[in-house]
């Protein structure tokens, strides 16, 4: 079956308006039924919330010698918060699970198609 990463998106410096304690509540719950639902359809793989992007770290090979560097890779104001690996039919399904995700989490979702190397 086709798999598909559900990225999850933010924006450096954009804070969304503070939650109350019941609307943080609501929130998880409606995270936790999105990835029980997931589970329960054979849908959901894996999952993962990352750190900030000034966590992260970009390695480079420079006259064959391993270079670090601060990341993030890409200067961006948007970075990846965290991301879900599904299994889909195909590209509709996926896209349905991604609304349902973006109903639950509140944040923008990008769908992406495992390349299928499996015949490579």
């Amino acid at each position: 079956m086709p798999q598909y990463m559900l990225s999850v998106h933010a924006v450096e410096g954009h804070q969304r308006p503070p939650m109350t304690e019941g609307e943080r509540e609501l929130q998880m719950k409606r995270i936790g039924e999105l990835e029980a639902d997931m589970r329960s359809s054979g849908t959901w793989r894996f999952s993962a919330r990352l750190h900030d992007p000034d966590t992260a770290t970009v390695v480079r090979k420079v006259d064959g010698r391993r270079v670090t560097s601060d990341g993030p890779f890409v200067e961006s104001k948007e970075h990846l918060g965290g991301f879900y690996i599904i299994d889909a039919a195909n590209l509709d399904e996926a896209l349905d699970w991604a609304a349902r995700t973006v109903d639950a989490i509140g944040m923008p979702i990008e769908v992406w198609p495992f390349l299928d190397t499996a015949g490579a």
